[in-house]
């Protein structure tokens, strides 16, 4: 929690120091354990506890163990943004005024602006808070076909950083036309988390935002980076992006550490096993193997061996040997 770097990661400290990524596993391994300690009790005392029909009751809770593994697993994607920042990456023409809104969101002059195109040849990255959200921002050369060799490193640069991006903010000249490296572009962030921001609205524009809004099919904003104006909304819009109605604190896991997300995945893929050993019919044991090994990735995450867990969990719950 000391070194959070945003307000949610403050929350989602918060929310682990209290225990609930624990409370989760602990129950999941519960839930587990149970169902060794069944199928083993079953076939050490068959007269007594029936394994009939059980493979088909089985698999529906797998179903539901399955489907909390891989929310957590998921939410590792938000943990990371939550815990790191938001990997940002502004993208544009030559001139279209990225450095201006670098500039802009840092509050000092830190990107050169000139008029002349091609100015930046290679990424610049800076981390800045905005409401209480990191923003890890990345200002990349002018995308755009060009013999310069330096400046086809640059462009190389910008579109491998927009591959690793979490946001990408596409800025556009609307003094200017669209073109083919607009159309490059616009493919780059087709299937991605982007803003559009239509800039140098301080001019005369010559691109719509609705026009804007049918070739990309993103939330357009309508910016000066001259004039610091819109840039309010595109704060807003990021906040939206990643966080209302998507991570809800109160509710929500996440997962913010790598090797607990390796031990779900593992965890998750023994369940897997599970459920396929049942769908080729194998022997009961053999589903305690694959049972077994999730239970103890879990416990990985928690900081428990298996110990004495399984004997105590059928002299418990099943009254072998009493």
């Amino acid at each position: 929690m000391i070194n959070a770097q945003n307000d949610y990661a403050v929350k989602s400290s918060v929310s682990q120091l209290k225990g609930s990524v624990s409370k989760k596993v602990k129950d999941l391994r519960e839930r587990i354990l149970y169902q060794i300690a069944f199928i083993e009790s079953a076939l050490d005392d068959p007269e007594h506890i029936s394994l009939d029909g059980y493979e088909e009751e089985l698999s529906g809770k797998l179903d539901t163990m399955t489907g909390e593994i891989e929310k957590l697993v998921r939410s590792a994607d938000s943990g990371r943004v939550v815990s790191e920042g938001i990997r940002t990456v502004i993208l544009g023409k030559p001139n279209a005024g990225k450095s201006s809104l670098m500039n802009v969101l840092l509050g000092e002059e830190r990107a050169i602006v000139t008029d002349i195109a091609g100015t930046t040849r290679d990424t610049l990255e800076e981390h800045i808070r905005m409401h209480g959200i990191s923003l890890n921002i990345i200002d990349t050369a002018g995308i755009r076909e060009t013999d310069d060799v330096v400046e086809q490193i640059g462009v190389s640069r910008a579109k491998l950083a927009a591959d690793e991006a979490d946001l990408i903010i596409y800025v556009v000249d609307g003094s200017r036309e669209l073109d083919e490296n607009d159309a490059q572009i616009m493919e780059l962030i087709r299937d991605r988390k982007a803003v559009v921001l239509l800039n140098k609205t301080d001019l005369e524009t010559v691109i719509s935002e609705e026009l804007l809004q049918e070739k990309t099919g993103k939330t357009v904003i309508s910016i000066s980076a001259k004039e610091e104006t819109g840039i309010d909304k595109l704060e807003k819009t990021i906040q939206n992006l990643f966080y209302e109605g998507s991570i809800d604190f109160n509710d929500e896991i996440l997962i913010t550490n790598v090797r607990h997300k390796t031990a779900l995945q593992n965890a998750l893929n023994s369940l897997y096993m599970v459920k396929q050993s049942i769908e080729n019919q194998m022997p009961e044991d053999f589903l305690t193997i694959d049972l077994m090994d999730a239970y103890e990735q879990l416990g990985t995450i928690i900081g428990e061996a298996v110990e004495d867990d399984l004997v105590n969990e059928i002299f418990g719950k099943f009254c072998m040997g009493k």
